[in-house]
C-alpha cells in the first residue's frame, strides 16, 4: 500500500515507457500501452482510497539528454513523490547507427547532471532507476555485439549512479534474459528493444517486486 494520500508517481523514459500515451486532455485516463499502465492500474485498484495520480511522460526517441533538457516542465514543476526513470536504448541506437547526434556518449554525464539538478530541487523525491536492456532481434542483430556491450556499459552507470545518489534500482535486463529461456526473444521484445505485452509484464512484475521490497507501496 502506499504511504500517504495523493501519491504522485511520475514515469519517464523513451518509447518503451510512452507506448502511445494521451499528450493532450486525457492523460490522467490515457497513460499508453506500457509498464506504466500495468503498473499504475494495480496500484491504483489496491490504493482507491488515497487517491493516487500516475504521470507518464515518457517521449519516443528520447535520450538521456533529452529528458534532462526537458526536466523543468516534465519533472520539477509536477511536484511528484516518486520518479521512476527507464532510458538508454536511443543513446545506444545513435551510437551504433553513427548518427550524428551519437558523435559523443553524454549518457553518463547527462544521466548524473539530471540526478544532481533532481536531489537539489526535489531532495524529499524518491527515485527509482530502471536498467536498460536489450535481446538479440531484427533491429539488434547486425551489430550484436556493439548493442551488447555499449547496452552492458550503461547497465553499469545506472547501477553505479543508483548507489551513488542512493536510489531504487530495478534491474531488467536478467529478467528479459530469463523470459527468453521461455520463449524466442521476439515474444518478449519484438525487434530486440521494444516490449510486447508479455514483454511489459516483465518489466512491471520487476518493478513492483522492486518497489514492494523497498517500502515505496
Amino acid at each position: 500500500m502506499l504511504a500517504k494520500e495523493n501519491t504522485v508517481i511520475l514515469f519517464q523514459g523513451d518509447s518503451i515507457t510512452d507506448a502511445n500515451r494521451d499528450r493532450g486532455l486525457h492523460q490522467k485516463h490515457f497513460i499508453g500501452q506500457s509498464y506504466v499502465y500495468l503498473i499504475s492500474a494495480k496500484l491504483a485498484n489496491d490504493n482507491a482510497e488515497k487517491n493516487p495520480l500516475f504521470i507518464n511522460r515518457g517521449i519516443s526517441g528520447n535520450r538521456v539528454s533529452d529528458l534532462y533538457a526537458r526536466w523543468n516542465e516534465d519533472a520539477f514543476s509536477l511536484k511528484p513523490d516518486v520518479i521512476s526513470i527507464l532510458i538508454g536504448v536511443n543513446d545506444a541506437w545513435r551510437t551504433v547507427s553513427g548518427e550524428p547526434s551519437g558523435v559523443t556518449d553524454r549518457f553518463e554525464r547527462a544521466y548524473r547532471h539530471l540526478l544532481e539538478e533532481t536531489k537539489e530541487v526535489l531532495p524529499d523525491t524518491r527515485l527509482i532507476l530502471c536498467e536498460p536492456f536489450v535481446l538479440k532481434g531484427s533491429a539488434t542483430e547486425e551489430k550484436w555485439d556493439e548493442w551488447q556491450q555499449l547496452v552492458g556499459t550503461y547497465q553499469g552507470i545506472v547501477r553505479q549512479l543508483s548507489e551513488e545518489f542512493q536510489t531504487v534500482f530495478v534491474p531488467l535486463q536478467d529478467a528479459f534474459d530469463e523470459a527468453a529461456q521461455r520463449a524466442e526473444p521476439s515474444y518478449w521484445l519484438f525487434d530486440g528493444v521494444h516490449p510486447s505485452g508479455a514483454g511489459h509484464d516483465v518489466i512491471a512484475r520487476r518493478w513492483l517486486d522492486v518497489a514492494l521490497q523497498n517500502g515505496l507501496i
